[in-house]
Order: C-alpha cells, then sequence, then structure tokens
C-alpha cells in the first residue's frame, strides 16, 4: 500500500525543454500515472514524463503554496533548483 504524503514535483520531457510542475498526495502513484499517459493534457501531449525534482511536505496546503510559488519563477531559477539536486536531470522515479 502506498502512503500518502504531500510533494510538489518537476518533470521534464526527454531532450528538457520543457517542465511541468505538479502538486499531489501520492507522489509514486502520481508520476507512473504520467508516465503511463493516464494523465491528460499538458504532460502527456509534450511527453512530459520524466521525474527531475520533488520535495516532500507534511501539510498539502504548505505543497500547495510551493507549487504555486515554483510556477511562478523564471525558467533559469527551476534549472538552477534542478541541478542542485540532480545535476545530470535523470529520472528520480527509478529510485522508488
Amino acid at each position: 500500500m502506498d502512503v500518502k504524503q504531500p510533494a510538489i514535483y518537476i518533470l521534464a520531457n526527454p531532450s528538457g525543454s520543457c517542465l511541468y510542475i505538479g502538486v499531489t498526495s501520492n507522489l509514486k502513484a502520481r508520476i507512473w500515472q504520467h508516465k503511463n499517459g493516464s494523465v491528460d493534457g499538458f504532460s502527456k501531449r509534450y511527453n512530459i514524463d520524466r521525474l527531475v525534482y520533488f520535495e516532500l511536505y507534511l501539510d498539502i496546503t504548505d505543497a500547495i503554496k510551493r507549487e504555486k510559488q515554483l510556477k511562478k519563477w523564471k525558467r533559469e531559477w527551476k534549472e538552477n533548483l534542478i541541478a542542485e539536486t540532480n545535476r545530470s536531470w535523470s529520472d528520480l522515479y527509478d529510485h522508488f
């Protein structure tokens, strides 16, 4: 059984040219949905399914607040945030 924990996440397409920022209460299940095309919209349309960054939270309200903050950031700031913990932009989903 998956344990629910609020999280924000950043996905990238294979080339890294498109980013998607989301929030969820079950990170593993949500990324699986993106990878298997069961989430219609931007991420499916642009093949954005590589988990390159995430943050875990105790409260969903805090996660939502952080998601909104990151969505307002410049692209360069997002890239720097990802590179701080995932320099090669590898798919972190493989580590679950």
